[in-house]
């Protein structure tokens, strides 16, 4: 990439580095697509503070974090604690990494089907890779398996069955007449083994379905890529538990 952005002097201030070297003029320069993340980073926070110009923040929060995937997964308290920050410039990060991750999602067919525990797994596994706790969504199918909505997001946090509960599950599936549920939720840990408690949940929630009428297809656990190439497991794929016809 034809990018000049290196500036070995860190304590110089944005408005006294060269002018093409400047966040701004470089993007005017090169053009957006091809500007490096930490110019990027820079514009999106503006500024920095007394000591710290805003180009030495944005290269240090990539340093610390080492990709954009982890830095979208630090929380608003974590990033506004870091000198140069504050909760104002850490919301204007975290919501346009959200914005970011919104977009990738739009770029999914309008119409997405899900008919393998792929189809799902594909769905929210950029979202997965930033997060460090564990977060149970719900996809909401109509009668050919297209989705009805975007992801419903039920609960984050350690997954037990006083937050994982089948009212909350079932609530907007009913509403929206949905015909079959697929479960989704992550593991940070990187393995996706079911925990018993997953194990438990998992027919606690297929039981209640057969009660209001809507299938659970399948639930799918996310974690890293693992030894076989795959970085999800499927409950019905590997039989742990029965889903009936």
């Amino acid at each position: 990439m034809d990018s000049e952005y290196v500036i070995t002097n860190s304590s110089w201030r944005v408005r006294d580095m060269p002018e093409r070297l400047r966040p701004r003029e470089e993007m005017e320069r090169l053009g957006v697509e091809n500007v490096s993340d930490d110019v990027l980073l820079a514009l999106i926070l503006r500024s920095g503070v007394r000591g710290l110009s805003v180009v030495d923040l944005a290269r240090g929060l990539l340093r610390e974090y080492g990709s954009l995937t982890a830095l979208a997964g630090a929380s608003v308290e974590e990033l506004a604690a870091r000198k140069g920050m504050g909760r104002v410039k850490a919301q204007v990060l975290k919501a346009s990494l959200e914005f970011a991750s919104r977009l990738g999602e739009e770029a999914m067919p309008r119409r997405y089907r899900v008919r393998s525990p792929e189809d799902a797994a594909r769905l929210l596994r950029d979202r997965t890779k930033s997060l460090d706790r564990e977060v149970f969504w719900v996809l909401l199918l109509d009668a050919k398996n297209f989705l009805k909505t975007r992801p419903v997001n039920i609960t984050t946090g350690l997954l037990d069955a006083s937050l994982v509960h089948p009212r909350e599950v079932f609530r907007e599936a009913i509403r929206s007449a949905t015909a079959a549920v697929v479960l989704v939720h992550n593991h940070p840990s990187g393995d996706p083994a079911p925990s018993p408690e997953d194990v438990r949940i998992t027919k606690q929630l297929v039981e209640a379905g057969k009660v209001v009428d809507i299938r659970i297809l399948d639930h799918v656990i996310l974690g890293k890529q693992g030894p076989a190439g795959k970085d999800f497991l499927s409950f019905r794929e590997d039989g742990i538990i029965d889903f009936g016809k």
